[in-house]
């Protein structure tokens, strides 16, 4: 019942004011003839009734312009006040109702200085029409305490509007962060599976190229270090198909009965050099330190950092030799990735994503990379690593040679 009166007065407020105002003139007329024994009230009932009439058409305008209101309400209850009618809450009500949206729809400080101001006046002319000792609590206290009730519930009412606005933009920021994160976590999955694709398929089909090439050559002259050779293809393939799997698995569902191959780390780092020797590279690693145990994501990092540093090698180094030197430092991890050549390397950030997808690896685990080439021809790519779940804010990165 009472949410069908406030949807009724929600959509339709015009119907609303007109009845208020209906019954705040009959409020008035009966205050003006109802008296407490002992109390002679005023003969004169035309004046009531202009001051009632102009008061009620006042508060029609309390929603628009409310100050306004309060003034002629308040003046005409003052006129009461002043031809000697007893201050009652009958006689008050069409300025009970200004002040109500007074309260409702200006701020503290308005309200405050116009109740304050309203209330005085009424007391001193109550005081001033009438012998000091006839009603006097009725006429000061009363007054005060009566005026104050729609300033209460007004402020009130006032702030609870506030509150449920905040409460409903807090609600739809919520909702459009939930939606804006969604996206987010979305967009950064499609990177990761995009970066760990680009790194399985740009280092095996490189390595793969390289050795069919390889055995194609040596051939006619050596064929059975070419059938050792294709031999080693056959693993490169397969080992591709194992990764592509493991890889697009992250798609399914997570119950699905098929087992997903570990994702690769550096405890696969001897596979790799090995495919990499059969393609061709002659490659070398140096461990400085006593190697430690990296976290899931790190150890995933660092293997596909050396992996995609290697295919670069493979694809474009004028050198077939490369060093791969880990160095575990204090909190960090430090890998270079060095190739030799006679002349500059052809740089692999033309047109590719393997360096930048080396960089966006390292950033997501709080670490560091740069690459560049070396003035003596060749190619470098130098990375830190966190250790730990907190890495230190400096970097332990040396700046890659230029």
């Amino acid at each position: 019942m009472t949410l069908s009166l406030e949807r009724y007065a929600t959509r339709h407020p015009r119907v609303v004011d007109v009845v208020t105002v209906v019954a705040l003139g009959g409020c008035v007329g009966l205050g003006a003839v109802v008296n407490p024994p002992g109390f002679a009230r005023p003969t004169a009932e035309w004046p009531v009734r202009i001051l009632a009439a102009l008061s009620c058409v006042a508060v029609l305008a309390s929603r628009t312009r409310p100050r306004t209101a309060v003034v002629v309400t308040a003046a005409c209850a003052t006129a009461l006040a002043a031809m000697g009618f007893l201050p009652t809450p009958l006689v008050f009500a069409p300025l009970m109702a200004a002040l109500y949206w007074l309260a409702d729809r200006t701020d503290t400080r308005t309200t405050r200085v116009y109740g304050a101001t309203t209330m005085a006046v009424l007391v001193v002319t109550s005081l001033a029409a009438l012998p000091l000792g006839q009603l006097f609590l009725l006429r000061t206290v009363g007054v005060v305490l009566w005026l104050a009730l729609p300033l209460a519930a007004g402020s009130k009412a006032r702030l609870r509007r506030a509150y449920l606005e905040s409460v409903q933009a807090r609600a739809a920021h919520a909702e459009r962060t939930r939606e804006e994160e969604a996206r987010l976590r979305v967009a950064e999955e499609r990177m990761r599976i995009a970066r760990d694709l680009h790194d399985v398929v740009a280092h095996h089909m490189a390595v793969a190229n390289a050795q069919a090439g390889t055995a194609a050559h040596l051939m006619p002259t050596h064929p059975e270090q070419a059938r050792k050779i294709l031999a080693d293809l056959t693993g490169t393939t397969s080992s591709a198909l194992l990764e592509l799997r493991a890889t697009v698995g992250v798609l399914r569902q997570a119950d699905d009965p098929d087992a997903l191959e570990p994702a690769p780390g550096l405890d696969r780092l001897p596979e790799l050099i090995a495919a990499c020797r059969s393609a061709g590279v002659d490659v070398t690693v140096d461990t400085e330190g006593e190697p430690q145990p990296l976290l899931p994501g790190v150890d995933l990092t660092a293997y596909r950092i050396i992996q995609e540093a290697l295919t670069n090698v493979t694809k474009h180094a004028t050198g077939h030799a490369a060093r791969v030197r880990l160095a575990y430092s204090g909190s960090r991890l430090l890998i270079t990735v060095t190739n030799d050549g006679t002349a500059p390397a052809a740089a692999p950030t033309q047109g590719g994503f393997g360096l930048l997808g080396m960089r966006e690896r390292a950033h997501s685990v709080g670490g560091d990379l740069s690459a560049g080439p070396r003035p003596g021809g060749g190619f470098e790519v130098t990375t830190a690593l966190p250790l730990h779940p907190n890495p230190p804010a400096e970097s332990d990165v040396p700046e890659a040679a230029s």
